[in-house]
């Protein structure tokens, strides 16, 4: 494979990741395991994320929609208190690694995010903001779901960005956090390199490049 191309995800890859967030609240208040991930794949084309993502509803029909499908999984819980977990902190390894790729291949990133908080990142606060800013403006383009309409899983979010950086899918590396979004990526013909760990991805990550992070 020649690689021409590395494309990445935001959140989970580039940040934290919000479920570790999520998981934390679960265990905070009492609230099963990994709720909001059940939440999340029930209904999955059509939930209060699947919407809010590709700017279908606002934050208020977020708060109003989770809370019900929350609320018929026997936990109710309050979009509105979701929206607060969203933004990571941003991992300065994966951010080293964005850098080394930009100076070898062309680098993009296609996130499912939602309009709140500040910017791509959704983050909560100023600062926060000012550090997700700056890793944005490393990546030659930037799809995000809530303003091209369309979302991972969707093939044709990452085939926009083919068109966009001008790179056939089978040479480009594609990095998520979620199996579900690098299934559509592998089937176009990316390297997709599923992000367990930071450690993994980033030995994947110079294995499929040849480069050292």
């Amino acid at each position: 494979m020649t690689v021409k191309a590395v494309i990445w995800d935001f959140g989970g890859v580039i940040t934290s990741s919000p479920f570790e967030a999520f998981n934390r609240y679960e265990a905070e208040k009492g609230l099963p395991h990994n709720l909001f991930r059940q939440v999340n794949s029930t209904n999955p084309d059509s939930n209060a994320w699947a919407m809010f993502e590709r700017n279908e509803i606002d934050a208020a029909g977020f708060d109003v929609k989770f809370l019900e499908e929350s609320t018929a999984l026997g936990h109710p819980v309050r979009g509105a208190e979701v929206l607060t977990l969203l933004s990571g902190d941003v991992r300065p390894a994966m951010v080293a690694a964005l850098k080394a790729c930009k100076a070898q291949f062309r680098v993009g990133c296609i996130t499912n995010n939602v309009q709140t908080g500040h910017g791509a990142g959704m983050a909560r606060s100023s600062d926060k903001a000012n550090a997700v800013a700056e890793v944005m403006a490393l990546f030659e383009v930037v799809i995000e779901s809530s303003k091209a309409g369309v979302r991972k899983p969707d093939p044709r979010i990452y085939q926009m960005m083919c068109e966009a950086l001008s790179v056939a899918p089978e040479h480009c590396i594609y990095l998520d956090d979620l199996g579900i979004n690098c299934k559509p990526a592998a089937a176009l013909g990316m390297t997709a390199i599923k992000v367990s760990s930071q450690a993994q991805a980033l030995a994947e990550l110079s294995a499929a490049t040849g480069l050292s992070f």
